[in-house]
């Protein structure tokens, strides 16, 4: 059979456009309308994101990994039921940082849950260089020591020096290089290999370099070193 004889591939069917955004929150307009423009005035004023697409709008180049893939049951009239659950973290590199865990019976609908929790939970982080055997002016490593839970996980995080690598687990790893970090050490306990738990854990402790705490609560939160 010739090349002319050949039947043709039907040319591929033209994407549909995505439906423009309409907000639903007050925040969604100050957003679309170019009044709010960044993470930090949300969290100083105190407003609570309740819509994925505010964070879509504020990163378009928002990166995600999923750190936890598991399988959940449960027992109902009509048989047992199976679905996915789901932990993605989402951040841009550049002191942005969120985790979600979501639920549904298929994978990609699970995977679609979990990122749009992880964006409703998005926050900030503060970057440095605490590190005492550098002392450099890069934003490779954390600015000091700060400690993070979640279950039955604990987790430190320390500052290190340039060219030390992410030392800890897989989990840990992913977490801190979609946060944009290359240098940190890492101290865990607890059953770290609960991987929804860890992850949560190293978010936790790097929300810790933004926020302000009260000074009885410095010793715990790691400030010190102590």
């Amino acid at each position: 059979m010739s090349s002319k004889q050949r039947r043709r591939r039907a040319p591929r069917a033209e994407e549909e456009p995505q439906q423009e955004w309409t907000p639903r929150t007050r925040l969604g307009h100050m957003v679309k309308e170019g009044h709010v423009n960044s993470l930090e005035e949300i969290l100083a004023n105190n407003y609570i994101i309740r819509e994925a697409q505010i964070v879509d709008a504020l990163f378009p180049e928002l990166r995600q990994e999923v750190v936890d893939v598991s399988m959940v049951q449960r027992q109902s009239d009509s048989g047992e039921l199976r679905s996915f659950r789901i932990t993605v973290v989402v951040g841009n590199g550049e002191g942005v940082i969120g985790v979600g865990v979501g639920k549904a019976p298929e994978f990609v609908p699970a995977v679609r849950a979990a990122e749009a929790r992880a964006k409703l939970n998005i926050t900030v982080f503060r970057r440095g260089c605490g590190s005492w055997e550098c002392r450099c002016d890069d934003l490779h490593s954390i600015p000091f020591e700060v400690r993070g839970a979640s279950g039955s996980v604990w987790v430190e995080l320390k500052p290190a020096p340039k060219g030390t690598g992410l030392v800890t687990a897989d989990v840990g790893k992913l977490v801190l290089r979609i946060a944009g970090l290359k240098d940190v050490w890492s101290i865990t306990k607890g059953r770290s290999r609960t991987s929804s738990n860890f992850a949560k854990a190293f978010v936790y402790a790097l929300t810790k370099t933004y926020r302000m705490l009260p000074p009885q609560e410095w010793a715990s939160a790691g400030v010190y070193g102590t």
